[in-house]
C-alpha cells in the first residue's frame, strides 16, 4: 500500500491514474454526444480542477472554449462554508452552454455560489461535471450532469486536489489515513 505524507497527515493510494483517465474518457464520450452542435464553454474551477480540465478537454470533439474561474472555500481539510470570488469571468457566456468543471463536489456550497454568479451572465444553460462526488456530504439539490466517481466522505488529495496547498501534483488520488 503506497503511503504519502503531506504536512501532518498520511494518505494512502485510493484511485490510480489509469482509473482516473478511464473515467474522464468515459465522461468526455457522454459530453461529446450531449453537446454536439451547441456553443459550449467549459469553465474549470481553480485551483483543484486544472488537471481534470486538462485531461478532459483532450477528449472533447465539438469545437469549444475553455476558461477558468478561481474561488476559495477550503481551510485545511474542511469547507469553511463561505466562498470568495477571486478571479471573475472575462468571456461572454450569454446564451452559451456553460459546463462547470469541478474536481470534487462535497457539500455543494461552492457549486451553488458559482451557479448563482453565472446566472447573472445569462448563459443558455449551465451543466455540471465533477470528477469526484461525495454523496454523503452533499447538501444541495443541484443536478450533477456528469459524475466521474462517487466516493465516501473522506479527505482526498492528488490529481489537482490539495492539502494546505500540497499534493496537487500527484498523478493518483490518495485518501487520508485515519489517525
Amino acid at each position: 500500500m503506497e503511503i504519502r505524507k503531506i504536512h501532518d497527515k498520511e494518505f494512502k493510494l485510493f484511485i490510480p491514474n489509469s482509473q482516473i483517465r478511464a473515467v474522464i474518457s468515459a465522461m468526455a464520450d457522454s459530453m461529446n454526444r450531449d453537446l454536439e452542435g451547441r456553443d459550449v464553454i467549459f469553465m474549470g474551477i481553480l485551483n483543484g480542477a486544472f488537471m481534470f480540465a486538462a485531461e478532459l478537454i483532450k477528449h472533447i470533439a465539438p469545437s469549444c472554449q475553455i476558461t477558468f474561474l478561481k474561488l476559495a472555500s477550503y481551510a485545511g481539510t474542511s469547507s469553511t462554508g463561505t466562498v470568495k470570488r477571486l478571479i471573475g469571468i472575462n468571456e461572454d457566456i450569454h446564451n452559451k452552454t456553460v459546463v462547470i468543471l469541478e474536481d470534487i463536489v462535497d457539500t455543494g456550497i461552492t457549486l451553488e455560489n458559482i451557479i448563482r454568479q453565472l446566472r447573472g451572465y445569462e448563459p443558455g444553460e449551465i451543466r455540471v461535471a465533477t470528477l469526484l462526488h461525495k454523496p454523503d456530504a452533499y447538501q444541495k439539490d443541484i443536478v450533477l450532469d456528469y459524475v466521474g466517481l462517487e466516493i465516501p466522505n473522506d479527505f482526498v488529495v492528488g490529481f489537482g486536489l490539495d492539502y494546505k496547498g500540497f499534493g496537487r501534483n500527484l498523478p493518483d488520488i490518495y485518501r487520508v489515513v485515519a489517525s
